[in-house]
C-alpha cells in the first residue's frame, strides 16, 4: 500500500532554457527539449516525448542506452554553448520548432 495512492504532486522548476528539473511523489527526473519534442530522464525511466504542440497530441516511447547518452551529451553542449552564445542558440532552438500554429 503506498502513501495515499490517490494523492498526486508535481514540481517542475527551469534550470536553464529547455532544461527542467522534475519533482514528483514518484520520484526525480530531468525534462530536456520544449513544445514538440522533450526526453525525460528518470529515476526509474527515460522516455522520449514527441507531440504536436497546441493539440495535445503526443507520441511517448521508452528511450534507450545508447540515445540517452547522445541527448546527455547534446544537453551538455547546448548548455556550454549556451553560456558562449546565448542568442546564436536561442535563434537554433525556434528555427526547429514548426510554425503551424
Amino acid at each position: 500500500m503506498s502513501f495515499l495512492p490517490g494523492f498526486r504532486f508535481r514540481k517542475s522548476i527551469s534550470i536553464l532554457p529547455g532544461v527542467k528539473f522534475n519533482i514528483s511523489k514518484g520520484g526525480v527526473s530531468t525534462s530536456l527539449g520544449g513544445k514538440g519534442a522533450t526526453v525525460n530522464l528518470g529515476t526509474k525511466t527515460q522516455t522520449v516525448n514527441v507531440g504536436v504542440p497546441g493539440t495535445g497530441l503526443s507520441y511517448r516511447v521508452p528511450l534507450s542506452g545508447s540515445i540517452a547518452l547522445l541527448a546527455v551529451v547534446a544537453v551538455v553542449v547546448l548548455a556550454v554553448a549556451w553560456f558562449v552564445a546565448p542568442d546564436l542558440v536561442r535563434s537554433l532552438l525556434h528555427a526547429w520548432q514548426p510554425r503551424w500554429f
